[in-house]
C-alpha cells in the first residue's frame, strides 16, 4: 500500500482569551481542511462532520502541519475517539525553529519561499464564524493548507527556507533526512479505534 500523506490545518470558534486557557483542547474547531497526497485533494470538515475523518485518519502515515505538534492535533484529538499521538507527524515549525533557534510565522516563510502571503488570519477566521461566513474560514484554511504543503514540498527538494522580515529575504538549511517516506516502518502499528 502507498505511504499516506496529508497535510492539515485547523480554524477554531474563539480565541485562548475567551477559554481563559493556553491549552488548544479547550478551544472548539469551527472548520479543518485536510489536503490528501493519495488523491490529489482539499476536504473541509466543520466540527459537525469530523467523524467523517476518522478514516482518512486511521490510514495515514504522516500528518504534516505548521505548528501542528503544538495546536492542530492536540486540538483535533479532543475529538477522536482514538489517540492521535500515535500517528507520525511532521511540523514544519518544529523544523523551522531547530534551524533558526527561533519560530517564524507561516506567513514571513510563505512570503520569503513562495514569494505570496496567506490570505487572513485566525483572528479573522474566528470572526467570520460569528458572522457565519463558512464559506470565508473554508478559503482561508484551504489556502493555509496549500501554503504548508507547498513549503513542504520546497524544503524537500531544495533542503532550504527562506523567510521574509524587515524587508529583507533571508535563506537558511533546513535537514529534511527524516522527511517523507522515511516514517514508513518506524511507527507504531495505529490502533484503530473504528472498525475499518
Amino acid at each position: 500500500m502507498a505511504f499516506r500523506k496529508i497535510v492539515l490545518d485547523i480554524e477554531t470558534q474563539n480565541t485562548f482569551n475567551d477559554v481563559g486557557s493556553n491549552d488548544p483542547a479547550s478551544l472548539s474547531i469551527s472548520l479543518l481542511v485536510v489536503y490528501d497526497y493519495t488523491d490529489d485533494t482539499y476536504r473541509s470538515y466543520t466540527e459537525q462532520t469530523l467523524g467523517e475523518l476518522w478514516r482518512t485518519l486511521e490510514h495515514t502515515d504522516l500528518i504534516i502541519g505548521y505548528n501542528s505538534d503544538h495546536f492542530d492535533i492536540p486540538l483535533l484529538n479532543k475529538y477522536y475517539p482514538g489517540d492521535l499521538t500515535a500517528i507520525p507527524s511532521l511540523d514544519l515549525l518544529v523544523h523551522v525553529k531547530n534551524s533558526l533557534g527561533r519560530r517564524i510565522r507561516l506567513d514571513a516563510i510563505a512570503e520569503g519561499t513562495l514569494g505570496k502571503n496567506k490570505i487572513g488570519h485566525g483572528l479573522e477566521a474566528i470572526k467570520w464564524w460569528r458572522e457565519g461566513k463558512i464559506e470565508e474560514i473554508r478559503k482561508y484554511c484551504e489556502e493555509d493548507v496549500r501554503i504548508t504543503k507547498e513549503v513542504y514540498e520546497y524544503a524537500l527538494e531544495h533542503k532550504k527556507l527562506k523567510y521574509k522580515e524587515l524587508g529583507a529575504i533571508k535563506e537558511f538549511t533546513i535537514d529534511t533526512s527524516s522527511w517523507g517516506d522515511t516514517h514508513r516502518g518506524t511507527s507504531p502499528m495505529m490502533n484503530h479505534t473504528l472498525p475499518f
